[in-house]
């Protein structure tokens, strides 16, 4: 069974977009993952369909209604459909590899894209739905950061990808920056190759990457430096008498 992905929005034409190219394309032709989008216009309320209402409390924007957006729920995810379902918002928690590498593992991920001012939310305490921000910024609407998340799954995939190395030592799998990469020609407008890359001893091209990878999270992302240097030190934990810490 292929990895399916559900996708809810007011602009399901938007899909698969960049996800039908390279890759992720050719994965999606070839059976590997699905798509399903559903349209949140189609349970829309009267004549004219409305999706949302004014905020209560006042305030500008309008607000997707909860009746609406839980009739698409049911009607996307029946009863017999178990796949963990996420609203994309800047309220939530920031995305990271390990969330990627969890959904990638599963049977697939529903995707509810907001508009507006965003979603009621009790039909998201209602749905219990995991909510996710992929950065520090603010969207027009979920769509594009759907894109997002599905594409950083979808290169996890079995198959997807051309390497199983190029999976394990990017950004962000072992907690670190990714060290820099060079190729042909071994000099290009005066500036070379490092050396040690071209020396042809594994280990210390090895050693030379992890620096590269260390330098570049201590000055571009400190927070994750942090916690890698706080892991690190929580596995050189003195032993304790008995053989526990």
């Amino acid at each position: 069974m292929s990895w399916r992905a559900v996708i809810l929005s007011l602009f399901p034409e938007m899909f698969p977009g960049s996800l039908g190219q390279s890759l992720a394309g050719r994965a999606l032709k070839e059976g590997v993952w699905s798509l399903a989008t559903h349209d949140l216009r189609a349970h829309g309320l009267g004549r004219h369909r409305t999706v949302d209402d004014t905020p209560f409390g006042g305030g500008a924007g309008m607000v997707l209604r909860p009746d609406v957006v839980d009739a698409a729920i049911t009607a996307a995810l029946p009863g017999d459909v178990e796949l963990p379902l996420v609203y994309l918002t800047p309220r939530g928690r920031r995305l990271e590899q390990a969330d990627v590498r969890r959904f990638a593992a599963g049977p697939g991920i529903a995707l509810l894209c907001g508009r507006y001012e965003g979603v009621d939310e009790r039909v998201l305490e209602a749905r219990a739905v995991e909510q996710l921000s992929v950065g520090d910024y603010v969207l027009s609407g979920g769509e594009p950061a759907a894109l997002v998340l599905l594409d950083a799954c979808i290169r996890l995939l079995p198959g997807v990808m051309g390497s199983e190395a190029s999976g394990t030592e990017e950004s962000f799998s072992n907690g670190l920056l990714e060290y820099p990469h060079y190729t042909k020609p071994a000099e290009w407008q005066g500036r070379g190759v490092p050396p040690v890359l071209l020396s042809g001893h594994h280990a210390e091209v090895a050693a030379w990457r992890r620096k590269q990878s260390e330098d570049a999270t201590r000055l571009r992302r400190p927070d994750l430096w942090a916690a890698h240097a706080s892991r690190d030190s929580d596995t050189r934990l003195p032993v304790a008498p008995g053989g526990r810490n």
